[in-house]
């Protein structure tokens, strides 16, 4: 049996005359850029977070980006994340100028807020907390601390569109949230884009106008700005994607259920609070003989990943930061042990157990 870690065409194939007709459509509208389906993604994102805003934009990176800088966080300033993440999450930090301050996880993969406190000073702007694989941070306690020390909390949610913390979706937990639509993601577009969501209606405002160059027309900048915009084109195709993200989840979810229960006693499995609806982006384990694990995996024809294998302040980028081997040791554990298994919509409840036997197989030697 094959299974890879990733199959973006199996989806492609079972929307294919629908994303069809709509290239065709958009195409022969001649309205590439912006166009009024735009707008109507936009509607329907901001419905699906529980928002008054949702403002599209090129990437999920561009989206973190423009809320600091549409916050005015910069040079001096200090941005409180885990170090954990994607490079993204702290790269935006750094592109604004500021600086990423990182502090350590818990066994949820989510920055631990009981050490968020000691990370802030009077340099200290906002907290990013990231809802990694899918699974919400624990948004009350962050926005307790936020409040107390008047921080700004934005959500990076690029794995977690869908997922739900106490009842809420994500996205709306915060002053502001960014979502990435990479194909990646467990819900994506087919290239590069992503979206913010808000309830501040003076920051989607500010953000709409620095994210299309400054413009407040065709001919007048108002302020310094960016290009990134999403494409009518993506737009189109995300209408109909969002159709089907309610069954796409649940079958995440499903799947997910099914390693849990299959894996249980084997492997260490992921922790999801009671409170929490995640969606599994990433379905994470930790193992020992991790290299041989995904060698026999390999030669079984399983495809598996690590996300990530280097923690994000033992990178070259953060040598500046000062941090070093031990700064971290929850996050240095994890990345040492680490390994995602394959889970998309279209993966046959077969192929999860063929993965579940080989792996008890492996440990049963």
């Amino acid at each position: 049996m094959d299974v890879p870690f990733v199959n973006l065409a199996l989806q492609f194939k079972a929307l294919e005359k629908e994303l069809t007709q709509e290239f065709c459509r958009v195409g022969y509208s001649g309205n590439y850029v912006m166009g009024p389906e735009v707008v109507e993604f936009e509607a329907a994102l901001a419905k699906l977070c529980n928002v008054k805003q949702a403002i599209s934009v090129g990437n999920g990176t561009d989206a973190l980006e423009l809320i600091l800088q549409a916050y005015g966080i910069g040079d001096g300033d200090e941005v409180i994340t885990a170090p954990n993440s994607f490079i993204a999450s702290a790269g935006a930090i750094a592109a604004v100028g500021a600086t990423p301050i990182f502090v350590d996880v818990g066994e949820d993969y989510n920055i631990d807020v009981s050490l968020i406190s000691n990370a802030i000073t009077e340099k200290t702007k906002a907290i990013i907390p990231v809802h990694l694989t899918g699974n919400p941070a624990d948004m009350d306690a962050i926005n307790v601390i936020a409040a107390q020390y008047g921080l700004k909390v934005i959500e990076d949610a690029a794995q977690a569109i869908g997922a739900e913390y106490k009842g809420r979706p994500v996205g709306c937990l915060s002053d502001a949230a960014a979502f990435s639509l990479h194909p990646l993601k467990n819900f994506h577009l087919l290239g590069d884009a992503g979206f913010i969501s808000t309830n501040d209606e003076n920051l989607a405002a500010h953000i709409r106008k620095i994210k299309n160059h400054g413009l407040i027309n065709r001919d007048e900048s108002a302020t310094w700005g960016r290009n990134s915009r999403l494409d009518s084109m993506q737009a189109a195709f995300g209408l109909i994607k969002l159709k089907h993200l309610s069954n796409w989840t649940a079958r995440f979810q499903e799947i997910a259920d099914i390693y849990l229960n299959e894996l249980d006693g084997i492997v260490n499995l992921p922790v999801s609070p009671k409170v929490n609806s995640a969606v599994y982006h990433n379905f994470v384990i930790r193992v020992e003989d991790r290299t041989k694990l995904m060698s026999y995996l390999g030669d079984n024809n399983i495809g598996c990943k690590i996300h990530y294998p280097i923690p994000l302040h033992l990178m070259g980028c953060s040598k500046e930061l000062g941090y070093k081997k031990g700064s971290f040791p929850v996050t240095e554990k994890q990345a040492g042990s680490i390994l995602s298994l394959p889970i998309y919509p279209e993966l046959a409840n077969e192929q999860v157990l063929y993965v579940s036997q080989k792996i008890r197989e492996f440990y049963s030697e």
